[in-house]
């Protein structure tokens, strides 16, 4: 054990940890953060967080200030979802707690049906998988079309009496397209099915978009058959991590999500959220940015990214080498290779000139990507000159050679039979670890991330898992 450091020592940690981390500014880390280039609104709102980090929305009568907010940050959404009078919400951690509140919801919205199940296209985010596996509610993937849009007569096909939930993209995270929500909001109304719109990080862009005459396909409350819709603060409302909202039409789709527990000697629990304690902070910044930049604020947000987005799409068009899953929606933009080019050295060679941008691996028969959620503050021309760049050092160092027989050996493999000391001889081979077992990331990820192509996604997942796993342990002592 060691003694306690001074405030000096602890903050020259801080900064030597946050050294090896991304940057959250500047627009170039083109996934899991968003920036909207404002720095006066950034500082503002991390004093909101600081102020109120040690506020608990457990108790609304407590801290009645959370909860005023809260309301307020709903309020703005009705108006940017289309909304009714009745429409009521609930600030959750992230989208991924919205989308599982929403799944948990429509189960519990049942219990007569035993298996409950939920249908959705196979570009559906992950959280809903994770609901699934979580919640113990069967779920049933819907192919989508050659447009990579949700198919609405396959979707309504797929429902049936143990259905309690269909689920739709605004848009769809891997290729940046909005599904047809109103038919399929349509027909899961017709089997008295609640229908959720996935718009995470579509929510806060999509109603500019339209009010800045572009087309959109409808997706909002305005649509007859829609229930829920999830919507990310944290996204492009540029508030800092941990908010997101849930939204119901009315008060009586959301009253299964809550959670409530007399039958115990202690306080009685009530919960709108997974979560009983929670800091009043994400709220608070998520209040203070949204105040602060306004309406008038987001339809120039968007305006930039939208641009930003255009640009973009329309430089890897037409960039030799490089061709557009779809034309994007919103600010999501998906390339794959076209002709003998290594999207994943492409995004190797992209951090090397600054820019991060996401490796999707391959999925069924369809080829890996590289993918990027472009902010207000991404500069185009920047990033396509260094994309051009990053396409022709590709091209030059070739594609990333896997031996047949190694990836013959991965297709295989099945996980459930591996145990820890073959896990560790597959993070060695796939450059995870080395010869002592030391983990980490190489300087490139191609070759990581080219072995984890071949392998079937369950074999992906289990490595991934493993190494998880390992980079989550205390060091030991002395070392």
């Amino acid at each position: 054990m060691t003694g306690p450091s001074t405030p000096e020592q602890i903050r020259a940690r801080l900064a030597a940890l946050q050294e090896g981390d991304l940057p959250v500014h500047g627009g170039r880390t083109l996934a899991y953060v968003y920036d909207a280039g404002l720095a006066e609104v950034d500082a503002l709102a991390r004093e909101a967080v600081a102020a109120f980090a040690g506020s608990n929305g457990l108790d609304p009568t407590a801290f009645p200030s959370l909860l005023a907010m809260e309301n307020e940050l709903v309020a703005f959404a009705r108006d940017l979802v289309d909304g009714p009078d009745t429409m009521v919400g609930t600030l959750t951690s992230g989208g991924t707690e919205s989308c599982l509140l929403a799944v948990q919801g429509a189960r519990d919205a049942h219990p007569d049906v035993i298996s409950p199940s939920i249908v959705v296209p196979d570009t559906v985010h992950a959280a809903f998988h994770k609901a699934g596996h979580y919640f113990g509610v069967r779920v049933v993937v819907v192919p989508t079309g050659p447009d990579h849009r949700a198919d609405a007569d396959a979707m309504a096909a797929a429902i049936d009496d143990t259905t309690v939930l269909v689920v739709t993209s605004a848009p769809s995270y891997a290729d940046g397209v909005v599904d047809p929500v109103p038919e399929i909001a349509a027909a899961a109304a017709a089997r008295g099915v609640r229908c959720h719109v996935d718009a995470c990080i579509g929510g806060w862009v999509l109603p500019y978009a339209a009010r800045l005459g572009r087309e959109v396909t409808p997706w909002t409350f305005a649509v007859e058959g829609v229930t829920s819709i999830s919507t990310d603060l944290h996204k492009y409302a540029y508030a800092p991590k941990g908010a997101s909202l849930l939204l119901h039409r009315d008060p009586a789709l959301r009253r299964p999500q809550y959670f409530a527990h007399a039958g115990w000697p202690g306080y009685t629990m009530l919960n709108a959220t997974m979560q009983s304690t929670r800091s009043g902070g994400p709220t608070a910044g998520a209040w203070a940015t949204v105040q602060a930049i306004g309406d008038s604020g987001y339809l120039e947000l968007a305006a930039r990214a939208l641009a930003a987005t255009e640009a973009i799409a329309a430089g890897i068009a037409a960039l030799d080498g490089l061709a557009l899953v779809a034309a994007p929606d919103s600010t999501l933009v998906a390339a794959i290779a076209d002709g003998p080019l290594d999207v994943f050295t492409v995004c190797d060679e992209m951090a090397v000139r600054g820019w991060f941008v996401q490796p999707q691996l391959s999925y069924g028969g369809r080829a890996p990507s590289l993918h990027v959620a472009i902010s207000a503050a991404t500069d185009p021309t920047a990033f396509l000159g260094a994309l051009g760049d990053a396409v022709a050092a590709a091209r030059s160092a070739g594609p990333v050679p896997v031996d047949p027989g190694v990836a013959d050996l991965l297709r295989t493999l099945d996980p459930a039979t591996l145990g820890d000391a073959e896990f560790d001889l597959l993070l060695a081979a796939g450059g995870l670890a080395d010869g002592d077992g030391d983990l980490g990331l190489p300087e490139r990820m191609a070759p990581v991330n080219a072995l984890l192509d071949v392998a079937p996604p369950p074999l992906r997942e289990a490595v991934l898992v493993a190494f998880l796993d390992r980079l989550a342990r205390p060091f030991a002592p002395g070392t």
